[in-house]
C-alpha cells in the first residue's frame, strides 16, 4: 500500500468501478493508479492496490447476487455479465430490433463499397472529415475487415467489405451495386459531389467497372453526421460505442 493514508474506505475500489464502466477498453491497473493521482493529488496507489478492489468489488457483487463482474481482459479490466447470464444476453442480441446505421457509417461502407481495398486516409478524403469512429463501428460489426497493407510509406491498414456487409445489404455481390447517382441520392450530400463520388470508381479500383450496376439502394441519411443517429439501413444491435471526430 502507498504511504497515502488518506484515502478514504472504498474510494479507490469507486473509482476503478467508474472507470472500467465508462471506458469502451480494457483498463489496466497501473492505468487507474495514474488516474487516481493525477485526480486527487494523492500518492499514487500501487497496482496491487487497484487488483485488491476489484477483488473487494467482485465480492459485493457476487454478495449481492448482480449479475456483472469486472473481468481481465485485454491487459486490463472490463466489465462483463456472469456466465449465468450468457444465454439471456444472447438471446437479447439475437432478438432485438435492428436498429438503422448512422450517416457517417453509410458514407464509409459506401466508399469501401466502390473503392477497396482502401486505407483509411483515402476514406477519409473522400468523405472530408475523420472516419476513426465509422471505421471501428464497421469493424464491430464485421461489416469491414483488415484485408492488408498498403505499399504507400507507413504500410498503412487496407479495409474492405465483407461478406456480411452483401447479406446485410442484400446484395449478391459487389457488382449488384447502386451506380453513382443512385449513391448520390442516397446521401444526398451537396458536399458529396460528382467528381468526389468518381473517385470511388476510377479506373482499376478494386477491379469494379465505373459503369450503372443494379442492386438496391444501402438506405436513406440520417439528418447529421452524428454517431447517436441510426437512421438509415439496418444494423444488428451495437454494443458500446463512442464518437466521431469529424
Amino acid at each position: 500500500m502507498t504511504d497515502d493514508m488518506d484515502m478514504p474506505p472504498g474510494e479507490l475500489e469507486q473509482v476503478v468501478e467508474a472507470l472500467v464502466f465508462a471506458s469502451d477498453e480494457a483498463v489496466s491497473a497501473a492505468r487507474v493508479a495514474d488516474i487516481y493521482a493525477e485526480v486527487t493529488g494523492s500518492a499514487r496507489p500501487d497496482e496491487a492496490d487497484v487488483d485488491r478492489s476489484v477483488i473487494s468489488l467482485n465480492e459485493r457483487l457476487a454478495a449481492a447476487g448482480r449479475a456483472v463482474r469486472l473481468e481481465r481482459w485485454g491487459g486490463g479490466y472490463r466489465m462483463a455479465t456472469t456466465h449465468e447470464m450468457a444465454p439471456f444476453v444472447k438471446a437479447l442480441f439475437q432478438r432485438e430490433q435492428q436498429r438503422r446505421l448512422s450517416r457517417s457509417l453509410l458514407e464509409t461502407v459506401a466508399i469501401l463499397a466502390y473503392r477497396q481495398p482502401a486505407t483509411k486516409p483515402e476514406i477519409d478524403f473522400v468523405r472530408g472529415v475523420e472516419s476513426d469512429y465509422a471505421l471501428r463501428r464497421l469493424l464491430e460489426l464485421g461489416l469491414v475487415d483488415v484485408v492488408g497493407r498498403a505499399e504507400s510509406p507507413g504500410r498503412p491498414l487496407l479495409y474492405g467489405t465483407t461478406a456480411r456487409f452483401l447479406d446485410l445489404f442484400g446484395l449478391d455481390g459487389l457488382q449488384d451495386l447502386p451506380n453513382l447517382r443512385e449513391i448520390e441520392a442516397i446521401l444526398d450530400d451537396p458536399s458529396f459531389h460528382r467528381e468526389r463520388a468518381r473517385l470511388l470508381v476510377k479506373s482499376g479500383a478494386a477491379g469494379l467497372p465505373a459503369t450503372e450496376g443494379h442492386g438496391s439502394a444501402v438506405g436513406e441519411p440520417a439528418d447529421d453526421r452524428r454517431p447517436t443517429d441510426h437512421e438509415g439501413a439496418t444494423e444488428p444491435a451495437p454494443h458500446r460505442s463512442g464518437s466521431e471526430t469529424e
